[in-house]
C-alpha cells in the first residue's frame, strides 16, 4: 500500500513539475523518507559529557527527593532536560559498573567484576572497545578526568583504550593506607597524568581538592576543544569514603560533611555547564549525569540515602542499582521531561554511537540498546529492552521485565545494628531472600512479595533468568555462561 502511495505522489509531481527529471524526485523522496525514519538530531557530531558519580544514592539530588540537600545545579539540569526514574548502574560495585558504562556489556560479559585493588593484575581488555573508541574514528578529542578503576597498570590505562587525556586517581579513593579498614592492604594513593604518576603518595590535603582540579579540568578541556566535537567523561572519586570536601564548601550543608561534598559535585555540573554556554555549544551537547551504584549505608553519616528504595550498594535491590539520572541537550530533549521507562548504563555506548554516527562493534555481543527514544521524548517509547539482568558478582539475583522485578533465592548483606559514623564502618550481617516477585509501580521499596498472586509472571521471568544463565553464566546454580569473554591480564 505505502509503495503505491509513494508511485502515485511521484507521478503527481512529474505531472505538475514537466521539467524536473524522474531521478531527481525519487531522489528527494528517498531522502525524505530517509529523514522520517532516522530521529537522530540534525546536528552532526554532537559532544558528549558522562558525568559519573561515586556511592551517590538515589535520593541525593534535591529533584529525586532529597530533604537536605541542595543541587540548584542538577535541579535545573532537570528542569532543561530529562529525568530518569527507573535508571539501573549493571552492577553495584565500582569496577563491575564502570566497565558497563564504558563497554555497553553487562560486566560478566567482559570478565571485569567486583572493585580491582592496587595487587590486581588484570583489567580491560584490549580488544573491548569503549565509549571513547568508538567516537575517535569520528574526529572526537577525548579526556577523563577523576576515578578510572579498570586496571592500573600502563596496558589498561585510560590513555590505552581511546583517552588522548587522563587526570585522576587509578581506583577508589579509600585504596590507601589511613583508611580505617586499610590495614596493610594497600600501598599509598597515586596521582596519574596520562601514564606518569604525578603524585606517589596523596594526601588529604589532595583528596580535599579533587572535585576542584577534576572540574578545572573538565572546563579547560571545553575551552579548548569548543570548535571540534568531544567526549569528555568525568568519573568523580566522591562521595565515595573517605569524604573530602574543599574550604568552599565545608559546613555548607544541612547533612553534614556528606552533603557538602554532594554540593561541591553539584558545583561542578554547573560549571562544565557554564562553560558549555560560554562557548556557544551549549546546544550542541549532552549532558548525562548519573552515579556508578548506591549509598555505602554502613557508614552512616558518610553515606547517602537510596530511598525509598530497598537497601544499597552492594546489593541486586534496588537501592543498590537504581540511581539518579538527569540528561540534558537543549532544543534536543524535551525540557522538564520525565522517562519512567527501564535503562541501565550499559545503554549509553549504543545510543552515543547512534548520535555520533560511531559505530557498534560487531564482532562481539553488546548487551545496551540505542535509548534515544527515551530520551527525546518520542511519543509512545518503550524500553528496548525485554529484560534487564541483576548480578552480584557471578550470581544471577534478580530480573525485571518491564514493571516486575523477580528475585531468585540468593543471600544479601543488610546493615546489623546502626550503621557507624564519622567514617568508620558499622556492621553487616548476611540475610537471605527466597523466589520473590515485586511489582516496583506500585511497590518501589521491594516490600510486598506477591508471586503467589502472580505464577504466569513468575514462570515468564523464571524463563529470561534461564536465558542469562545459559549467555552469563551464575554461580547460584553452578552454570558457565557461553558468551563470555576474559579481561585483560598481566603475569
Amino acid at each position: 500500500m505505502a509503495d503505491t502511495e509513494t508511485r502515485c505522489s511521484l507521478q503527481r509531481v512529474k505531472k505538475r513539475f514537466p521539467g524536473i527529471s524522474f531521478l531527481v524526485i525519487c531522489l528527494a523522496f528517498l531522502s525524505l523518507l530517509s529523514n522520517v525514519a532516522d530521529a537522530r538530531p540534525a546536528r552532526q557530531h554532537p559532544n558528549f559529557v558522562i558525568i559519573f558519580t561515586d556511592d551517590q544514592g538515589y535520593q541525593d539530588v534535591g529533584v529525586f527527593g532529597s530533604p537536605n540537600i541542595k543541587t540548584p545545579n542538577l535541579d535545573q539540569m532537570a528542569k532543561e532536560g530529562v529525568r530518569f526514574t527507573d535508571f539501573y548502574a549493571a552492577q553495584a560495585v565500582c569496577s563491575a559498573s564502570r566497565v558497563a558504562l564504558l563497554t555497553g556489556c553487562y560486566p560478566n560479559r567482559v570478565g571485569i567484576r567486583g572493585a580491582l585493588g592496587p595487587q590486581s593484575k588484570i583489567g580491560i581488555n584490549a580488544e573491548e572497545t569503549t565509549i571513547a573508541e568508538v567516537v575517535k574514528p569520528q574526529g572526537y578529542a577525548t579526556a577523563i578526568y577523576g576515578k578510572w578503576h579498570l586496571g592500573h597498570l600502563p596496558e589498561f590505562l585510560p590513555t590505552r583504550h581511546g583517552f588522548d587525556e587522563y587526570f585522576g586517581l587509578p581506583y577508589s579513593n579509600d585504596m590507601w593506607p589511613y583508611h580505617p579498614t586499610a590495614g596493610k592492604r594497600f600501598p599509598d594513593l597515586p596521582l596519574i597524568e596520562n601514564e606518569t604518576v604525578i603524585n606517589p603518595k596523596v594526601t588529604g590535603k589532595e583528596q580535599a581538592q579533587l572535585t576542584t582540579w577534576y572540574t578545572e579540568r573538565a572546563v579547560s578541556f571545553i575551552n579548548k576543544n569548543h570548535d571540534k566535537p568531544f567526549f569528555l567523561y568525568v568519573p568523580h572519586s566522591m562521595p565515595h569514603v573517605p569524604l573530602f570536601v574543599s574550604d568552599k564548601f565545608k559546613g555548607k550543608s544541612e547533612q553534614g560533611l556528606y552533603g557538602d561534598v554532594i554540593m561541591e559535585i553539584d558545583w561542578s555540573v554547573g560549571q562544565i555547564r557554564q562553560a558549555l554556554k560560554e562557548n556557544g555549544i551549549e546546544e550542541n551537547t549532552l549532558v548525562i549525569f548519573t552515579s556508578d551504584n548506591g549509598p555505602w549505608l554502613s557508614y552512616g553519616d558518610h553515606a547517602g540515602s537510596a530511598l525509598p528504595l530497598r537497601e544499597g550498594k552492594g546489593t541486586a535491590w534496588d537501592g543498590g542499582q537504581r540511581e539518579p539520572c538527569i540528561m540534558a541537550w537543549p532544543g534536543q530533549i524535551p525540557a522538564g521531561s520525565v522517562c519512567h521507562q527501564m535503562a541501565m548504563t550499559i545503554d549509553i555506548l549504543p545510543t552515543v554511537a547512534y548520535l555520533s554516527g560511531g559505530k557498534v562493534p560487531s564482532d562481539r555481543i553488546i548487551d545496551g540498546k540505542n535509548i534515544w527514544p527515551l530520551m527525546s521524548g518520542e511519543q509512545g517509547a518503550q524500553s528496548p529492552h525485554d529484560v534487564l539482568y541483576f548480578y552480584w558478582g557471578d550470581h544471577l539475583n534478580a530480573v525485571r521485565s518491564g514493571k516486575w522485578k523477580l528475585h531468585f533465592p540468593h543471600p544479601y548483606r543488610s546493615l546489623k545494628d546502626k550503621p557507624g559514623s564519622g567514617g568508620t564502618p558499622g556492621p553487616y550481617i548476611q540475610k537471605k531472600t527466597g523466589l520473590a516477585l515485586y511489582n516496583l509501580e506500585d511497590d518501589v521499596s521491594e516490600s510486598k512479595n506477591v508471586a503467589n498472586q502472580h505464577p504466569d509472571v513468575v514462570k515468564r521471568l523464571t524463563a529470561l533468568g534461564e536465558q542469562a544463565r545459559e549467555d552469563l553464566g551464575d554461580t547460584g546454580t553452578k552454570r558457565k555462561g557461553k558468551n563470555n569473554r576474559q579481561p585483560g591480564r598481566v603475569d
